[in-house]
């Protein structure tokens, strides 16, 4: 091929790479567009033109959509057709909307563009072609920085002037996006008063990446478009997804998606039944406070609308409602990986009895439906919401569960049970407690929830693994053994390496906030710290009245919290090659 040629035919390819690109940019623009609509005060003329870009972007999108059917190279697969259909109708009804001046289900144009537009651009970002180069960043990396990006476009959003009603400083800003994507729940000011409802959805966005992970959304969209993704992009899935096999990463992070809108959707009906419609009149107002505390709770944030959280005068008896949101951070904490195993051992145990009453001879049988790990961590969780429940039950009993009567009494101790494993709502007042359950709830806090789940901690999984390494030792064994099986070495090496690292990075926060904050005492800055990192967002009551400096503290304490410092210290060390040596073995002198 002549030099000309060659040159012509990669503009050619050039051009074509960019017009293929185009909808999603246009689209990307529109959805900056959106946040600069809602963000500042316009002019009616400016809505109106904002109107008119968001419907071209639209079109734009339809006729992207509409060539790729009929493109060899950029056919969707079979199990998208029926979600571009969907969509492509969704999109031309809201066009049809906004041209003849419609409104549908009372709302307006523009509400119904935000909807359309986020979904386009889901879309056509989904088409791209995004794989995640490994020689150059390490799953830790990419999943550090992927946190780091969304705290920081997160601060900048909150820092809108229609996010706010009076404004909000950088470092409250800052604190508030990272409390929120860390689902922490932490908080220097108060969600309900201080934020706008345009605020408040910004803060409930970012508890949902932050839940579930960036990666997790835009890797599996990705694929979910594109039917294919690279070998490199499936083995950083893998590590991020716990999954066993590289062929299972996306069927996992379908079901984590699916699961998770699942749960939060029911959760949100049953508040949404919970709620007296005298306390909170408008429907629509109802409606965004279940989705706010459903999301919240599934995710182990925390955050809530109230001023008081659930402990608000109208809501702490509200026994029904509090059972509910306990139970949506229950599953949000236990874990996705327990959710599936437990999910297949039904769905096992339900088909082996239907086929009892049929052909016995097609019955099959299948050992170890429920794995050791699930085992591991349903026992834990069972045994720290029993005893957890028992002591709170037995301390708080004539202290702050005095004005509750019978199953309120119950309900309530479990709920203070269980909260500190990174949930974050409280039904009573967290400085009235007894030492005693303070310390208790220290611990709490510490373990926090399970592995593979929204929540934070060292895990349930961790602190069993160093509970029988301990009954071993005793016992004279030189393995730990659990259910007929052992546990592997690494584990073990693991499970002590994520506690001794949070205890560092614990006693390090308490050290810096005590000389910053030299006038406040050391159990509520050590509950501050211990719950900043199990991302917890439990409080004595202190929060907003630290200085910065310990403010910026906290922040760095949720993020290592989120994130793990062992994770932390992956990203930063470079991993050995060669390990193909071993030298003469020592025993060292520890008691």
């Amino acid at each position: 091929m002549r030099p000309a040629n060659q040159k012509f035919v990669s503009s050619k390819i050039r051009i074509i790479g960019i017009l293929k690109r185009l909808p999603f940019i246009l689209n990307l623009i529109a959805v900056a567009l959106l946040v600069f609509d809602f963000g500042f005060d316009q002019s009616s003329t400016i809505a109106k033109e904002l109107l008119w870009v968001y419907t071209v972007s639209l079109i734009i999108t339809l006729a992207s959509m509409s060539r790729r059917y009929f493109s060899k190279l950029d056919c969707p697969p079979q199990k998208v057709w029926l979600f571009d259909a969907i969509l492509g109708a969704f999109i031309s009804l809201i066009l049809l909307n906004f041209l003849f001046g419609h409104r549908m289900l009372g709302l307006d144009t523009v509400e119904w563009f935000v909807l359309s537009v986020l979904f386009a651009l889901i879309r056509e970002f989904s088409a791209l072609k995004i794989d995640f180069q490994i020689q150059y960043f390490n799953p830790a990396q990419l999943f550090i920085f992927s946190f780091i990006i969304i705290v920081l476009l997160g601060m900048c959003m909150l820092m809108l002037p229609n996010a706010t009603y009076d404004g909000i400083s950088v470092i409250d800003a800052l604190f508030t996006s990272t409390s929120a994507v860390c689902v922490t729940g932490l908080i220097v000011v108060d969600t309900g008063s201080y934020f706008t409802h345009f605020g408040q959805w910004i803060i409930i966005g970012l508890i949902q990446i932050g839940g579930l992970g960036i990666m997790t959304f835009t890797s599996y969209f990705s694929y979910f478009f594109r039917g294919s993704s690279s070998y490199e992009t499936q083995l950083l899935l893998r590590d991020m997804t716990n999954s066993e096999k590289i062929a299972e990463v996306f069927d996992t992070l379908k079901k984590i998606i699916l699961i998770t809108i699942i749960i939060e959707s029911i959760g949100a009906v049953l508040i949404y039944i919970s709620l007296d419609s005298k306390i909170i009149p408008g429907f629509s107002d109802q409606v965004f406070f279940s989705i706010f505390h459903s999301i919240s709770a599934f995710c182990n944030a925390g955050f809530s609308t109230l001023a008081d959280s659930l402990y608000d005068v109208n809501y702490r008896y509200n026994y029904s409602m509090h059972f509910y949101i306990a139970m949506l951070f229950i599953l949000g904490g236990i874990g996705f990986p327990i959710i599936f195993n437990l999910f297949k051992y039904i769905k096992h145990t339900i088909l082996h009895r239907l086929m009892q009453l049929g052909d016995k001879e097609k019955i099959i049988y299948s050992p170890w439906m429920i794995n050791v790990n699930t085992r591991i961590v349903i026992v834990t969780t069972a045994l720290l919401i029993f005893i957890g429940t028992l002591f709170f039950f037995v301390f708080e009993y004539d202290n702050t569960l005095a004005n509750h009567q019978g199953m309120g009494k119950l309900v309530t101790a479990f709920f203070g049970a269980v909260t500190p494993r990174t949930a974050g709502f409280n039904t009573v007042d967290m400085s009235a407690m007894h030492f005693s359950t303070i310390l208790f709830t220290f611990m709490l806090m510490w373990i926090g929830a399970s592995p593979g789940s929204t929540g934070g901690g060292i895990k349930t999984s961790t602190i069993a693994i160093a509970t029988l390494n301990y009954l071993s030792i005793a016992k004279g064994k030189n393995r730990i053994e659990v259910f007929h099986r052992e546990v592997a070495e690494i584990t073990v090496r693991r499970a002590f390496a994520l506690m001794s690292l949070s205890l560092v990075v614990i006693v390090i926060s308490i050290i810096l906030m005590a000389w910053f904050d030299e006038d406040q005492h050391l159990l509520p800055l050590g509950f501050e710290c211990f719950s900043a990192y199990s991302t917890v967002g439990l409080s004595l009551g202190i929060t907003a009245s630290l200085s910065t400096a310990s403010k910026f503290v906290l922040i760095a304490t949720m993020f290592v919290g989120r994130v793990s410092m062992l994770t932390i210290l992956i990203a930063l060390l470079r991993k050995m090659k060669h390990l193909n040596y071993r030298y003469p073995t020592e025993e060292i002198l520890i008691n």
